[in-house]
């Protein structure tokens, strides 16, 4: 397969947006983590049961040979795997065969046995995807949030002194900043990041029906409970759902899909404001040479960034929202509809790259048009008669509101003259008029960010 023959564009015309995640999300991704896991638990096994059964006081000299296993793993060990998945028909009992493989070379045959003990399937799964997704979080798709904040940031800050007409409504409305509104998305998914970061990687970690029921069996002298609690946080870096059934709760999961989801819904406001502001006029777009806008209309440049960028959300979120409806429900203590539905976990986490990746183009291309932004102000001095009819009020004087209104609400053109002859009109005291007729749409901004 390459990009020309992929069906997805995940792998095909976006793959070097998404490279990253293949680390994390593929099948051969999914197969290391889940060596890594049995391997993780052997080590703490031993240890926990070496005074039960002594030959496994080896064990902790071999350690570090055993991770070697998952730390060394190639493509070739994955396709090893497979190989044995298509005998047993199981892609968890292939992982164990495998290693009781690895075990004969390493002289452990007598230990063999002690591989996946006592667990099912999912207590591989239900630690391999959460650990997958928690190593994602923190290598790739927060990194990649954060630098996307930082460069809100930095426009904010840039652009806090030039003034913008608003539009609330879609009609003129109290100036504001361009940085200052740059600021309320940096503001809104700061605190939407701040929220994702607070969320837990929890995983299920008990046996057939979550009752430890043959570890318990097998040794009922040892808590597995405090000894699942340790190997799950200890060894993988996660936290352990104390209740469940066969499979996790997926809650936690849920409230991360829901969380990104969150954050995409902020990045799509983003998107159709900034292609908004570039139809007005108010950004031009850097030209690179040799590029094209329109196949027919040479003076073209689309905003095709921030279209990408709103397009590829709208996927991931889609996706995000079925996989937390979907994966904490399952009837009675297991169903399999959980399996083939987590196996898709970095497929919006890649649409969300794809779009982070776009959007940061996009924001690298704009250029400020300085002159659009002071005509749109120039030509609406009726937005002034909010802070007139605001310091009116402030001094006594009768029904500013309805004289405002009667001023703004004609069909006649509100400028720079009119406003200064209807201040004249008032009988306010000196020092009112002088700071009425200091107004105009560039000054009346409030807090510049």
């Amino acid at each position: 397969m390459n990009s020309l023959n992929a069906v997805s564009p995940i792998d095909g015309r976006y793959r070097g947006k998404c490279e990253p995640l293949a680390a994390y999300f593929s099948e051969g991704a999914l197969i290391k983590y889940r060596v890594r896991v049995e391997v993780e638990y052997f080590i703490a096994l031993a240890a926990e049961l070496k005074g039960l059964r002594p030959q496994l006081a080896v064990v902790a000299a071999k350690a570090e040979e055993l991770r070697k296993i998952y730390r060394n793993f190639t493509d070739a060990d994955a396709q090893a795997i497979k190989d044995i998945e298509k005998v047993t028909n199981h892609d968890v009992k292939a992982v164990e065969y495998f290693l009781k493989g690895k075990f004969d070379e390493m002289g452990l045959q007598e230990l063999k046995e002690f591989i996946h003990f006592g667990l099912t399937s999912q207590d591989i799964n239900n630690t391999s995807v959460p650990l997958s997704m928690k190593e994602c979080h923190d290598e790739v798709l927060l990194p990649a949030y954060k630098r996307l904040l930082a460069l809100l940031d930095e426009k904010a800050q840039e652009w806090k002194d030039i003034p913008m007409l608003a539009h609330t409504h879609g009609q003129p409305a109290s100036p504001t900043t361009l940085g200052k509104e740059w600021g309320v998305f940096a503001y809104r998914l700061r605190r939407q990041i701040e929220e994702l970061e607070h969320i837990p990687f929890t995983a299920k970690f008990g046996g057939a029906t979550g009752n430890f029921n043959a570890h318990l069996a097998a040794f009922p002298e040892v808590d597995w409970r405090q000894f699942g609690n340790r190997f799950v946080a200890e060894s993988l870096g996660l936290e352990r759902q104390q209740l469940t059934t066969q499979i996790e709760n997926y809650d936690m999961m849920a409230a991360w899909f829901d969380a990104c989801k969150r954050i995409n819904v902020i990045l799509i406001d983003l998107c159709r404001d900034v292609w908004t502001y570039v139809s007005m006029e108010y950004f031009k777009q850097k030209i690179k040479a040799g590029e094209v806008g329109s196949s027919a209309m040479p003076h073209k440049v689309n905003p095709i960034d921030f279209e990408n960028a709103e397009g590829n959300l709208g996927l991931a979120n889609a996706i995000f929202e079925h996989l937390s409806h979907k994966l904490p429900v399952s009837r009675m203590q297991r169903d399999l509809t959980d399996s083939t539905v987590s196996r898709n976990i970095g497929v919006p986490i890649a649409h969300t790259m794809i779009s982070i990746a776009s959007l940061e183009k996009g924001l690298g291309k704009l250029l400020l048009n300085e002159q659009a932004l002071y005509r749109d102000l120039e030509n609406n001095w009726a937005v002034v008669a909010e802070a007139i009819q605001t310091i009116l009020r402030s001094v006594g004087y009768p029904n500013p509101y309805e004289a405002l209104k009667q001023l703004t609400r004609t069909n006649e053109k509100v400028t720079a003259e009119t406003i200064e002859s209807f201040v004249e009109t008032l009988e306010v005291a000196p020092e009112v008029k002088e700071r009425l007729k200091k107004l105009t749409p560039h000054n009346y901004i409030g807090y510049s960010l």
